[in-house]
């Protein structure tokens, strides 16, 4: 202890030229501590998205592509599954719930996702958390929408406000001024969802018969020239889906998920794959696998460096401390009292330099939080440090112990050389 209190004042002494040393672990370790954190709150929040779901069918396609598009909105698919595939995906007497998803049209760059009242009431997410409204709800007629969080926030829609769909997917209808809209079919909003920190946070959701209804008049991905039906005329026609884009499905008993994934993906008839969402995203990991151990070892050679930069910055410093380290040997300290002193300073400061980095990156999460959900869906970490991240720590100061010992074991043979007389 006495030694540590006598490293932590010599520390001070020279705190100037030891400031940027500092610096250094700070920025190093908030570094390392930021992709870890990021990494482990992207699969968080992935994992989120879906609770107590089963299976995810839809068109025969790879089961991650399916995946991303069905729930998380990412990219378009070739083709859809018949709405006739979907009934009898229901009425298999293994499923206890399905919820039928049909992608397609946007608003603002937003998705929307035709669905029914089973959506509200079976999808889950997080710990099996079950939607609520935070304004309104899901009853209304044909044209009636309900707004994920952060598109009403974002958009500044509530209860009762009207909006028009555009046709086409939510990055073509925001960046294409050309692109064609439904505004002959208005949509009145008419319930807000409560925040999730999922991708339901930035959808639309309507009817299935709605998103029927506002291509009656389309054909081909266009309006069709001269005509032009509007709510009125509506009544007149089947507003039954043709297809939609996947279905996911609970079932009855778990234990028999992997025989329903083998009877969907095998049966005759309409080519479908089925997918276990957890597997499916166990093949994401794989694939950002790679990148992630890049930037693990791109972190690491950053706190290498500042760590050699600390040792280098001691170094540097030991031919002004021999007369110190003489007047430390003449009130009786021994060599060894020396290279522990050293290995001590070594120790106070990366731990001073962790603290800060730990420090900055939790007030990084803080302030970026809000920004990282919106953007990205990704609810950043903002407590305690990780089950994963105190290890961490645990090893960037190891490897500041271990980046003393060079300067330490200077000072040893310093100690001994000069003894009493130090050459300065």
């Amino acid at each position: 202890m006495a030694l540590m209190l006598l490293a932590c004042k010599s520390a001070w002494s020279r705190r100037g030229a030891l400031s940027l040393a500092i610096l250094s672990i700070v920025l190093s370790v908030a570094l390392l501590l930021t992709v870890e954190r990021v990494r482990h709150s992207a699969r968080a929040s992935f994992a989120a998205s879906l609770s107590g779901a089963d299976l995810v069918i839809g068109p025969r396609d790879h089961p991650l592509r399916l995946l991303l598009h069905a729930i998380f909105h990412i990219g378009t698919p070739d083709t859809g599954m018949s709405w006739d595939g979907a009934r009898r995906i229901a009425a298999d007497p293994a499923v206890a719930w399905t919820i039928p998803l049909a992608l397609g049209d946007s608003h603002r760059g937003f998705p929307v996702v035709a669905t029914n009242t089973s959506f509200f009431e079976h999808y889950r997410y997080g710990r099996a958390q079950p939607l609520a409204f935070s304004d309104g709800s899901n009853a209304g007629g044909l044209f009636r929408v309900v707004l994920g969080a952060e598109v009403a926030r974002r958009l500044g829609y509530r209860s009762g406000d009207q909006l028009a769909l555009s046709h086409g997917g939510a990055d073509a209808g925001h960046h294409d001024a050309r692109h064609a809209h439904h505004h002959d079919k208005p949509f009145t909003v008419s319930g807000v969802l409560a925040p999730t920190g999922t991708p339901v946070d930035r959808a639309l959701y309507i009817g299935l018969h709605a998103m029927q209804a506002i291509h009656l008049d389309w054909h081909g991905g266009a309006p069709i020239p001269g005509v032009s039906l509007g709510a009125a005329d509506l009544g007149k026609f089947n507003l039954e889906p043709t297809q939609v884009s996947a279905v996911v499905v609970g079932l009855k008993q778990r234990a028999a998920v992997l025989r329903m994934q083998r009877k969907f993906n095998t049966g005759a008839g309409e080519p479908l794959s089925a997918v276990i969402p957890a597997v499916a995203l166990e093949q994401l990991w794989d694939l950002t696998g790679a990148a992630e151990r890049v930037l693990d070892a791109v972190a690491a050679l950053v706190l290498a460096v500042a760590l050699c930069g600390l040792a280098a910055a001691v170094l540097a410093g030991l031919n002004e401390r021999r007369r110190e380290l003489a007047i430390l040997r003449a009130v009786g300290a021994r060599p060894l009292h020396v290279f522990l002193l050293l290995l001590c300073e070594g120790a106070a400061l990366t731990v001073t330099g962790a603290a800060a980095g730990l420090l900055l990156v939790q007030l990084a999460a803080i302030g970026l939080a809000p920004w990282a959900l919106a953007r990205w869906g990704v609810a950043l970490d903002i407590g305690l440090p990780s089950a994963a991240e105190w290890p961490l720590l645990a090893e960037v100061i190891c490897a500041g112990l271990a980046a003393s010992i060079l300067p330490g074991w200077r000072a040893y043979r310093l100690s001994l050389a000069d003894g009493l007389a130090p050459k300065v």
